[in-house]
């Protein structure tokens, strides 16, 4: 595999079209290859006891289909892509992640088989932006809108990361970038009952900003041609990205969340973008971050 290969996984019209068109198009736009993967989840006892050569070849048949019927979409959309299809043999997740050890981005729908739109991620999408190797967009909410880049960028060591990945993002889009930082400001205990979002803290916000804006300064450099708005909030991360994202075209977090245990990789803000946002959601993630 292409190390610089975009990587799409499809079920299948019902759960893979969006995918593979917002797939397509991140090719064309980073100038990489797009390669399609369809998984088939069977055993050779299965096979043997389905009808032997005779269902292997049916249903490898109906697989061939299904990706040249992927790639021909691919096309409609993004005629300058360099596309390529595969079909793989095992568990989908495993293999997804045996692919992503050595690509540059992995694409999957939000959707499990038999899933309904802008509800429940399948369990394979959320098993391998859980654990890949490499930066995943799961293609969910709106896949084709306007609207700015948003990335949520806190304090770990993965911030640096989450920035660049979306400044290169909105300025392959032409796109304003919006940054979003939440921070639960000191306040006194006589006023503990109450929201912090309800309290007014421009000293604390101001040097949060400042805190925003030194973190921002390289990046600026680099992409001057990027309008940047910071967004501080009182109110959980989580909460504020999903509003965010129902204006964005795409939204970015980091891969470690705080606490973060051995073997999943994606905290709990990421997932529940993954759960929740409005638009398509790529972790970003650098190469060979892989749980074990």
């Amino acid at each position: 595999m292409n190390p610089h290969s975009i990587v799409v996984g499809t079920a299948g019209p019902d759960s893979g079209n969006t995918a593979v068109e917002w797939a397509a198009r991140e090719a064309q736009l980073r100038r990489r290859p797009l390669h399609i993967v369809h998984v088939l989840e069977w055993s050779p006892d299965e096979a043997r006891e389905a009808g032997g050569s005779s269902y292997v070849e049916r249903v490898w048949s109906a697989s061939e289909a299904l990706t040249g019927a992927a790639r021909r979409l691919a096309l409609e959309v993004a005629p300058e892509a360099d596309v390529t299809v595969g079909t793989l043999v095992g568990h989908p997740a495993a293999r997804l992640l045996e692919v992503a050890d050595n690509v540059e981005l992995m694409v999957l729908g939000c959707r499990g088989r038999g899933g309904f739109a802008g509800l429940r991620l399948g369990s394979v999408s959320q098993r391998v932006a859980t654990h890949a190797s490499c930066p995943v967009a799961v293609v969910r909410g709106r896949p084709h809108a306007d609207g700015p880049v948003v990335a949520g960028v806190g304090d770990s060591a993965a911030a640096d990361h989450v920035l660049e990945t979306a400044f290169e993002a909105a300025a392959a889009r032409l796109a304003s970038l919006v940054v979003v930082r939440s921070f639960a400001p000191a306040i006194q205990l006589w006023v503990a009952s109450v929201s912090p979002s309800e309290i007014a803290t421009p000293e604390q916000d101001a040097a949060e900003r400042g805190r925003v804006e030194e973190q921002l300064a390289s990046w600026r450099g680099k992409f001057p041609e990027v309008p940047v708005e910071i967004v501080l909030t009182h109110d959980g991360i989580a909460g504020a990205l999903v509003d965010a994202s129902s204006s964005a075209r795409l939204v970015t977090v980091g891969s470690h969340g705080r606490g973060a245990i051995r073997g999943a990789l994606l905290g709990s803000t990421g997932l529940h973008l993954l759960h929740h946002a409005g638009c398509p959601v790529l972790v970003a993630r650098p190469r060979g971050d892989r749980a074990s």
